[in-house]
């Protein structure tokens, strides 16, 4: 088993005898198709894409291939340094991986000054600046609007990106607070009184008691509604 896979190692740095100069696979076309592939790939990422291949060894030999399929290997993201994955189904059979490198150059939302947990962010409190979002952890923000309004949920520190995880909607509806209950159907609406039994923001789902002592759920909304569906 390791002889043929030795073997199989050295057929694809030394030449094959049976194949002229012209029949090989141009190891540039692998590299330039693998840069397309992965732009075309990422055109719903925001900001601008640059994607650079790596360098092949350059004694790799590969029968020419008139149709390469390539791919995302397994368990892999075109995201920073990354691999796409090169095959040939005819009429030789071969596959490989071309390291590329990924950047997604677009706005980061910053914190523009030490944020205080519980603080309500308006623009004062951010800081727009162009940077390359694969350097950054997951879920970091390129909208202001995904921001703005929203309170801090822990400490941050001035010129910290802000991730979707560290913020949080404000509160529409209070614990306790007594709120309009509002039931719609086809063509008709019915309204109730009732009390929060727990705090929920926009859109969240809330716990209501009526004056009857019923516990319903509904949809938090501004000022103070919660619609029931019916």
């Amino acid at each position: 088993m390791l002889t043929r896979l030795l073997y199989f190692c050295l057929l694809l740095i030394f030449p094959f005898p049976t194949l002229a100069d012209g029949q090989w696979q141009s190891l540039e076309a692998i590299r330039t198709g693998a840069t397309q592939f992965v732009l075309q790939q990422t055109t719903a990422q925001p900001g601008s894409v640059t994607a650079t291949a790596g360098t092949l060894d350059s004694r790799l030999r590969l029968p020419a291939c008139p149709a390469m399929e390539f791919f995302v290997p397994t368990g892999s993201r075109l995201w920073g340094n990354s691999n796409v994955g090169v095959r040939c189904p005819a009429p030789s059979t071969w596959s490989l991986y071309v390291p590329v490198n990924i950047r997604v150059t677009a706005d980061i939302v910053f914190a523009a000054r030490p944020l205080q947990a519980g603080q309500k962010l308006s623009e004062p409190d951010i800081l727009i600046k162009s940077d390359d979002i694969t350097q950054f952890a997951s879920g970091v923000i390129t909208d202001p609007r995904q921001a703005l309004g929203k309170t801090v949920s822990l400490g941050v520190a001035a010129g910290y990106p802000l991730r979707i995880d560290m913020l949080r909607a404000p509160n529409v509806i209070q614990q306790g607070q007594s709120v309009k209950i509002v039931a719609q159907g086809r063509g008709f609406q019915v309204n109730a009184e009732g009390k929060a039994l727990g705090n929920a923001a926009e859109g969240q789902i809330v716990a209501i008691r009526t004056p009857s002592g019923r516990i319903i759920k509904g949809t938090a909304r501004e000022g103070g509604v919660v619609e029931v569906p019916f």
